[in-house]
Formats: C-alpha cells, sequence, structure tokens
C-alpha cells in the first residue's frame, strides 16, 4: 500500500502538531500503521503504532503522555496527534505499514514494515 505523510512543519517547544498518514488504497484497513523518525546523525527509531482495527496502540517511552495515534478506515488515514513538543522531537517523521498477524513488540522494528511513505520534517525550536 502506498503511503504520504504529512503535516509537518516548524513549531516552538510546548506547541503541537498533527501529522497524517494517507492512502488512496482501500486496503489501506488491512494494515497495522506505524510511525518512525530519524533525526540527523541517528538511526531511524519507533514512535508509535496503531493495529488495524484500533484495537491496540504502542508507544515508545520517550512520547508516552505527548502523542496519540488514531485512525479512520473510511478516510484511510492514520492520525499522530503530539503534544507538548520538546527540540527532541525534532526529526524527519515516516508512517509504514505492516500485514504482520500479531503486532506488539513485533512492530517496534522497522524492519518489520513493507512499505514507507515519504517524510515529513517536523522542527521543534527551543
Amino acid at each position: 500500500v502506498q503511503l504520504q505523510a504529512s503535516g509537518g512543519g516548524l513549531v516552538q517547544a510546548g506547541d503541537s502538531l498533527r501529522l497524517s498518514c494517507s492512502s488512496s488504497e482501500r486496503t489501506f484497513r488491512n494494515y497495522h500503521i506505524g510511525w518512525f523518525r530519524q533525526a540527523p546523525g541517528r538511526e531511524r527509531e519507533f514512535v508509535a503504532v496503531i493495529r488495524r482495527n484500533s484495537d491496540g496502540t504502542y508507544f515508545a517511552d520517550d512520547v508516552k503522555g505527548r502523542f496519540a495515534i488514531s485512525r479512520s478506515n473510511a478516510m484511510n488515514t492514520v492520525y499522530l496527534q503530539m503534544n507538548s513538543l520538546k527540540p527532541e522531537d525534532t526529526a524527519v517523521y515516516y508512517c509504514a505499514s505492516t500485514s504482520t498477524a500479531s503486532c506488539s513488540t513485533y512492530c517496534y522494528y522497522a524492519r518489520s514494515y513493507a512499505n514507507w511513505g515519504k517524510g515529513t520534517q517536523v522542527t521543534v525550536s527551543s
């Protein structure tokens, strides 16, 4: 499934942003959708994932309580609501899909995802 991430921008510390990951394909609903981010000089890291039926969400420890993830299969879109942003959240954010039957810790790893969208830049100034 082809994915498109959008919604990034330049904000100040403490502000909020909502990222969207969308697809034109109806098969979107069959996939768990994850968000990852990559800062300059660092490896891509897991941020959050939502299961295909919205019956489970998982977050990286450093975004728990600040970020929320949701989806609308009718709209073929997953949202990442980012609140209380910090300068260390600055990165390119990517969404990706996986069709694995089980999605818990398996979905924490970038290698578990077959399809990736182009990233969207999030910059948080102090």
